[in-house]
């Protein structure tokens, strides 16, 4: 649990720290994982891509 103390009354830092600390903590990214399951064999797929995509990225030069 993300706790950010309020020092002061300023509520406008207390969540600009809020909001950072929560993003650090990995929660966002990991909804969004959660959010559309993927298959396996639909990850390494995707990856495979990926990696061909690059791949002919860097050898465009």
């Amino acid at each position: 649990m993300t706790k950010v103390v309020v020092q002061g009354g300023d509520l406008d830092t207390a969540m600009r720290k809020f909001k950072t600390k929560f993003a650090r903590s990995g929660v966002p990214s990991e909804i969004k994982k959660r959010k559309n399951y993927l298959k396996p064999s639909i990850k390494r797929r995707n990856k495979k891509e990926e990696g061909i995509k690059n791949s002919r990225k860097r050898n465009r030069d």
